[in-house]
């Protein structure tokens, strides 16, 4: 009936705990409590590392798993935009393996939810297995204005199709440069009670369009044949430019903020209290050998979460390799707050919290373990594995 758990140490979601304790579950995964081993009775696994709840992957594109290594390192991020868009379609069938093999190994590194960017319909087959949980951002972008209904006409398309599945799904801006004000004004329409997603200043360039209408992006603009003249700088950064619109949200994931600033944060902060700060390190160093500024996050108290973006940017989909390279350039971060990134918060930020994120009586977040820690910080050859669903 029960199944019995005990590491060297447990990872609650919100705290790592020492001793000699016990995590007790059902055989179908349901949390019962953590107990001291002289009340946990026998037929006890053992285990060396730290047993945590599953993680939560706050930011991917698993449509896009059948490019990688297609694309090359730092390149940028207009020209990856510019060969996402060049080589993305292929034949249905190694778009479709490619997903189940990515999706393979999120189950496999310890991932339980995915909080998954969508522009077509690819991974509908896969996630009406519910092999994992998934939030469906149906992703929204054109700066050309007359075309604002017809791209929520088909966002509405495919938010039902996922939802006929039991999917949740919602629909979300791609960038404040990749979606008109037009566009803007009918999506909030639809954000009601859902959490809404959002890519965010991943380069400066971003910033420079909003706050003077110049910069790289004008010749972005003018390749892809899209008239700016309806476009006029605001003189504030991109974020707070499209604030007035975003706040709508019920709660909102902010992705890879690599060129956010101390106002643009305070600014979120005060206008939207469930905000999320989702980090993708990896795609960042992938893309732009940039980081996101995050002690400047924590040094606001901004609440984060971890994501792996696309394996178009990436190398593994393993938010345990997020983890090392934020502890790479960031070493003063506690294990533990990281952990609470990966789990609880993450939980929150996908309104999955009923269920997943921490070891509390009644949920089935999953058991990872996480071995090969020394001395309070993960190691290149430190691992993560599932050992309950």
């Amino acid at each position: 009936m029960y199944q019995k758990f005990q590491a060297t140490q447990i990872f609650t979601g919100t705290e790592l705990l020492e001793g000699p304790l016990v995590l007790i579950t059902k055989n179908d995964g349901t949390i019962e409590a953590i107990v001291g081993v002289e009340e946990a009775g026998e037929q006890i696994q053992h285990f060396e590392g730290i047993l945590s709840p599953g993680f939560i992957n706050a930011h991917c594109h698993l449509e896009l798993s059948h490019l990688k290594n297609k694309i090359g390192v730092n390149v940028g991020l207009q020209e990856f935009v510019k060969q996402i868009v060049a080589i993305r379609k292929v034949e249905e069938h190694i778009i479709s393996d490619a997903i189940e093999k990515a999706e393979d190994e999120m189950f496999t590194n310890g991932i339980v939810a995915v909080g998954d960017i969508c522009n077509t319909l690819d991974t509908l087959s896969v996630k009406e297995k519910h092999k994992l949980a998934y939030y469906s951002f149906i992703e929204l972008y054109d700066l050309d204005p007359t075309r604002a209904y017809d791209k929520i006409k088909a966002g509405v398309i495919m938010q039902d199709a996922f939802q006929d599945k039991c999917i949740r799904a919602a629909l979300v801006p791609h960038a404040p440069y990749s979606v008109s004000f037009n566009l803007w004004k009918l999506l909030t329409n639809y954000f009601g009670s859902n959490t809404i997603s959002m890519h965010n200043q991943e380069t400066k360039d971003e910033n420079e369009f909003f706050e003077k209408k110049s910069g790289s992006f004008l010749g972005m603009y003018e390749r892809t044949k899209v008239s700016l003249d309806f476009f006029e700088a605001t003189g504030r950064s991109s974020l707070q430019s499209v604030l007035p619109y975003f706040k709508k949200a019920a709660r909102s994931i902010l992705v890879h903020n690599s060129f956010t600033s101390k106002e643009d944060i305070q600014a979120v902060e005060k206008e939207m209290p469930n905000s999320f700060w989702c980090l993708c390190p990896n795609a960042n160093w992938y893309i732009e050998k940039t980081l996101p500024p995050i002690d400047l996050l924590r040094s606001q108290n901004a609440t984060i979460v971890l994501g792996t973006d696309s394996y178009a940017s990436n190398w593994s989909l393993n938010i345990m390799d997020e983890i090392k390279t934020i502890q790479k350039h960031f070493s003063s971060i506690p294990l533990a707050e990281m952990l609470q990134w990966a789990t609880m918060n993450g939980a929150r930020a996908l309104q999955m919290e009923s269920s997943l994120g921490s070891f509390e009586k009644g949920k089935k977040p999953g058991v990872v373990l996480i071995e090969g820690v020394e001395s309070g910080l993960v190691v290149k050859n430190s691992t993560v594995k599932r050992i309950l669903s």
